[in-house]
This record gives C-alpha cells, sequence and structure tokens, in this order.
C-alpha cells in the first residue's frame, strides 16, 4: 500500500523534503493503493482498492468529491480487467477484432445494421451456427420468407443432425429434384388431402402435347379431332391421370407410346356433353393404362 496524506512538499530540509517526495511519487507509483480511499483525495483522483487483494480482486476506483465509482475489478489471478459497464462504455468502432469474454446479453435490444447491409454470421472452418430455441423465425412481418443455400450446394432439412432420421432434399441446380427420405421402414404421411392440381392441354392442328412432369393431373376439352402425342419429360414408376371433356363430337387418339389394355384403345365416348377419365403409369418404356372410366355426364 502507498498512499499520500496530500501532494504539497513545503519548504523544509532537505532529508525531510527527500522523505516526502518519496512519498508522493510512491503513491503515484502505486495508482493511490490501500483499503481504502486515500485522505489527500480530491475530486478527479483515481485509487486503487486492495480491500480484496488476498482473494486476488482489486478494484480501480475514481473519486466524484463525494462518492467512489468503481470503474474495473482486476483479477490478479487471471491477468483480467473487467470494466463496470455502467461506469464505462466502451466504443468497438476502432477495434478491428474485438473478443468477448462472457455471453452477450442483448438486455432486450437487436442487432441491426444500416444502408441495406447484411448480417453475416460466418463460423471458423467446419464450425457451425447453432440456433438453441425450440422456434426459429424468419422473414420480415407479413412478409414472404425465402430459406435458401448460399452457392450451388443441395438444402437438406433433417433432425438430430441427421442420425436416425428421414430427410427433405431441394435439389440445387436446373431440373433439381425435390427429394423425400424416410427413415428405415417409415413412411411418408400426409394428415390431409393431397393433390395434384388438375390444368389444360388443349389441341393444336389435331395433336395434344402433354408435359407429364408439369400437368400430370390434365384434362382436356375438346375442340377438334385430336390425337395425344408421346408425354415428354416422362420418369418411371410416374402416374398420370387425363380427363376428356367432349365439346362436341370430336374423335380422339392416343400415340402408341400408350398401352392400353388388351393392348386395344377403347372406343371413346366422342358425344358432346360427355367426359372420359383415363390414368396411366410409365414402365421406362411405355404409359401403360390402370384404369379408365368412359361415358360420364359432364359436370
Amino acid at each position: 500500500m502507498a498512499q499520500a496524506s496530500d501532494f504539497t512538499i513545503a519548504n523544509q530540509s532537505f532529508p525531510n523534503f527527500r522523505t516526502d517526495l518519496n512519498t508522493v511519487l510512491g503513491a503515484i507509483n502505486s495508482s493511490n493503493s490501500g483499503t481504502s480511499r486515500p485522505s489527500s483525495a480530491t475530486t478527479g483522483t483515481i485509487w486503487l482498492d486492495t480491500t480484496n487483494a488476498g482473494s486476488n480482486s482489486l478494484s480501480l476506483k475514481f473519486f466524484d468529491g463525494s462518492d467512489d465509482i468503481t470503474l474495473a475489478t482486476i483479477d490478479t489471478s487471471a491477468n483480467t480487467v473487467n470494466f463496470i459497464d455502467s461506469a464505462v462504455a466502451s466504443d468497438l468502432v476502432n477495434d478491428t477484432s474485438p473478443q468477448l469474454g462472457g455471453n452477450l446479453d442483448m438486455n432486450g435490444n437487436d442487432i441491426v445494421s444500416t444502408s441495406n447491409a447484411d448480417i453475416d454470421i460466418i463460423p471458423n472452418g467446419t464450425g457451425d451456427v447453432n440456433l438453441g430455441a425450440d422456434t426459429v423465425q424468419i422473414g420480415d412481418n407479413n412478409a414472404n420468407a425465402t430459406l435458401t443455400t448460399q452457392g450451388t450446394g443441395d438444402l437438406i432439412l433433417n433432425t438430430n443432425n441427421g442420425t436416425n432420421a428421414g430427410n427433405i432434399t431441394l435439389e440445387d441446380g436446373a431440373n433439381g429434384h425435390i427429394q423425400f427420405t424416410t427413415n428405415g421402414t417409415g413412411a411418408i404421411k400426409f394428415n390431409d388431402l393431397a393433390y395434384f392440381p388438375q390444368q389444360a392441354l388443349t389441341s393444336s392442328s389435331n395433336a395434344v402435347a402433354w408435359d407429364s412432369q408439369a400437368k400430370p393431373n390434365a384434362y382436356h376439352l375438346t375442340t377438334e379431332n385430336t390425337t395425344f402425342a408421346a408425354p415428354s419429360n416422362a420418369v418411371e414408376g410416374a402416374f398420370i391421370a387425363l380427363e376428356i371433356n367432349y365439346d362436341g363430337s370430336h374423335t380422339i387418339a392416343f400415340n402408341t407410346v400408350f398401352e392400353f389394355a388388351a393392348s386395344t384403345a377403347p372406343t371413346f365416348t366422342s358425344t358432346d356433353g360427355k367426359t372420359d377419365i383415363l390414368v396411366f403409369r410409365y414402365n421406362g418404356a411405355v404409359w401403360q393404362e390402370v384404369g379408365r372410366t368412359l361415358n360420364l355426364s359432364e359436370s
């Protein structure tokens, strides 16, 4: 401990002058250290409280003329300085590599950016970003939200870091698939109605082009005699359905890639106000008929 009763050196003999000077210099050199505020303290005096020095803890204090304000605590074992939030406000603008010594408490505030800048959270190397919450919300209020990858990687949704879990994979790239994969003997379960929206096919120059990928559930309102061409984008195992609504007595034919029961096309109704319905499955070579209902009343 080194404190001085005052910082005034009076005219005196040399030995006494030297003693007085050494006392003042010792106080300065030790930051006015002691277990209580030095008696010489005046407004603006900074001193080091050594009350808890035995516990490897020192306190740096500022005297405002009436009270001592703690600026920081010093851990002499860990060699760290912990500034007191209420006493010191730090500006990180000039710190190009700031590091936290503990958890960052947002205290009800947000992490924001200015000038429409992004907020990037980038872990080092193979590190991940972990969101330890039961619910994660994305998107602005009342706005559509987009969850995507950065670059050409697939987007994979699974549980338990992929262990004993099914997944949904959105493949990147043109014509990429969306894969639903269960784990083990798991099944894909729809608790509500699942359906393919019905979409129209039109005839031009007595021919109907059918994209089986874009319109697996199709209907055609006849306008002329026509032939259904070989469907494009066929995938082995795929099913397609067709509803034909007759708006006149038009004849219907199919490309030879359509294989009907007994290898014989049915006699289509071809009557105004009637409907025929057909279902096919692609086996990798032909579209095999798996169901038909003819001569229904158009509704």
